[in-house]
């Protein structure tokens, strides 16, 4: 259970309080999370062009508690805001892109919540994602594998007096030392090292900012990739820059489009592996249905390979989606089938994945990330943390937005109530961690081959305190069964009896293990006769 007794009970008396009263609730009262207020002086936000207002942040501090009476210590000047987005349009809670601007109307670098000095921010609405965390849960595992990961923030907006619930204050992914830290290009950089970069590509739907860009030469199952400048924008670039970024491109895909996987003009000289690896993971752990295809960005410093990421939107993971199977805890969305959508993944996906090397280094690196970064207990405590963090302001919100219970597009699981959906979230997280590791075995010992070769079944797997395990069925007497770190270090050493091929394993008392990732070796008379990657559950 997430939450105490105490917690549930208060969820319960606030849920038939009377609209009145939850006004007065709502503004009143005070929060653990910043408070972001906005007026717009009569003004009504649209999709563009933005409009001016004015904006107060009230945060005392961690610890302390935030009132609308309180001054407005964190930010309290001009902004610029627009209604941000596409598909999430539709929904009556909006997302809000916005700019800190000085008092004459000019873009004003700032601090807001303690990231990083800059001017464009977004105020993110999560509607459809009723836990509220999947796209900052994404972003807090991503930024731990070493790469830069938007920085986020949890408030609760109040708009022109009205309580609008539970927002993410965020970073706009950009150009900038404290963001996607790569060169500034200018006009003038047409030559050269200097035309080398930096450039910001985005794969994303046409709608919004932006939009002009190129077509990939390479056809996909209905199309052509679209790639769209971000940065230079589009109508900053130069020819000389497009002629460039457009031809490295290029490269690229024809390095992999005929499977050019080493020696001169492979993909290695056009692209960094390592970083498409990271991408790939966390767009693999979410299931992101959107992933690859959509909200997608690569970047390429100055004298630099292109690199995949920033990772951006993931509001429709961890099975939050109910088409192209991606409320289903196995498959990859990386070769799945999207039918007649127009949207495609590009290509390249499924040629890096038919590179040995490649998938060599993509199942090491998930191996060594489950280990600490995407251990089972970190991802349950960043959960946990998350949901206790806005356990208090999630019922003011969907007081607001009373959705709990009901189908939101393009929902899966319809919880009725927010513990439930957390508890559902989390279930299918145990899941999905299963299926990966499954299918993304390393061994560490460095006997891959001879390991491969053996037969050996498991069942349960993932388990919690016993499991069977299936050999060749011609195998009968004394073994060993050696448990071994994700690291291979060798944890545990037991005889065990073998009779017709199989054996059980008890792991209870002093011979319990941790959650975690596991490698069993099964061997007799000197010879390893069996091996399978174990995970231990929650």
């Amino acid at each position: 259970m997430f939450f105490n007794r105490k917690v549930s009970f208060i969820v319960f008396f606030i849920f038939l309080i009377s609209p009145k009263t939850f006004a007065e609730i709502s503004l009143n009262t005070s929060s653990n999370l910043p408070l972001v207020v906005i007026t717009t002086n009569g003004q009504t936000i649209t999709d563009s062009p933005k409009i001016t207002a004015n904006m107060g942040i009230i945060w005392n501090g961690p610890g302390k508690r935030n009132t609308l009476n309180d001054p407005m210590n964190d930010y309290n000047g001009k902004i610029g805001i627009e209604i941000r987005g596409s598909s999430s349009q539709m929904f009556p809670k909006k997302s809000y892109g916005f700019e800190t601007r000085s008092g004459d109307g000019l873009e004003l670098d700032v601090s807001l919540l303690g990231m990083p000095e800059e001017n464009d921010w977004i105020l993110y609405a999560p509607y459809t994602d009723k836990t509220m965390i999947r796209d900052v849960l994404s972003y807090t595992l991503y930024a731990a594998l070493g790469s830069y990961s938007p920085r986020c923030r949890y408030v609760e907006l109040v708009l022109n007096g009205s309580y609008e619930g539970v927002y993410v204050l965020m970073e706009k992914i950009k150009r900038d030392k404290g963001r996607v830290d790569i060169a500034k290009l200018t006009t003038t950089d047409n030559t050269g090292e200097n035309l080398t970069g930096g450039y910001i590509i985005k794969i994303d739907k046409t709608t919004g900012s932006g939009g002009e860009g190129w077509y990939s030469y390479y056809t996909n199952v209905l199309g052509n990739t679209y790639y769209q400048y971000d940065y230079p924008k589009q109508d900053v670039i130069t020819e000389a820059q497009r002629t460039y970024i457009q031809t490295y491109v290029n490269g690229m895909e024809k390095a992999l489009y005929s499977e050019k996987y080493s020696g001169t003009g492979s993909y290695h000289e056009f692209l960094n592996d390592s970083s498409c690896i990271d991408f790939m993971i966390l767009n693999e752990l979410a299931k992101n249905v959107d992933g690859y295809r959509l909200s997608s960005y690569l970047y390429k410093d100055k004298n630099d390979l292109m690199k995949c990421g920033p990772i951006w939107d993931f509001n429709l993971t961890y099975g939050n989606a109910n088409y192209v199977n991606g409320w289903i805890p196995t498959g990859f969305q990386y070769q799945v089938d999207l039918g007649g959508d127009y949207w495609q993944n590009p290509f390249w996906w499924n040629k890096l994945m038919r590179d040995p090397s490649y998938v060599k280094s993509l199942k090491k690196r998930w191996a060594t990330l489950r280990l600490k970064e995407l251990s089972s207990q970190r991802i349950s405590f960043v959960v946990d943390s998350l949901t206790s963090l806005i356990s208090e302001a999630e019922v003011r919100n969907y007081l607001r937005w009373p959705i709990l219970g009901t189908y939101v597009w393009p929902n899966y699981y319809i919880g009725p109530t927010y513990i439930s959906e957390i508890i559902w979230m989390k279930d299918w997280i145990t899941k999905r961690l299963a299926f990966l590791d499954q299918m993304w075995p390393y061994d560490f010992t460095g006997n891959e081959n001879q390991l491969a070769s053996q037969t050996c079944k498991i069942f349960p797997n993932p388990f919690t305190d016993k499991l069977m395990v299936q050999l060749a069925p011609t195998l009968n007497g004394k073994a060993y069964a050696e448990i071994f770190s994700a690291g291979g270090s060798l944890l545990r050493k037991n005889s065990v009896d073998i009779q017709n091929g199989q054996t059980q394993l008890e792991f209870t008392g002093r011979n319990t293990l941790s959650s975690g990732l596991y490698m069993l070796r099964i061997s007799m008379n000197g010879r390893i006769v069996g091996s399978e990657k174990l995970v231990k559950s929650l």
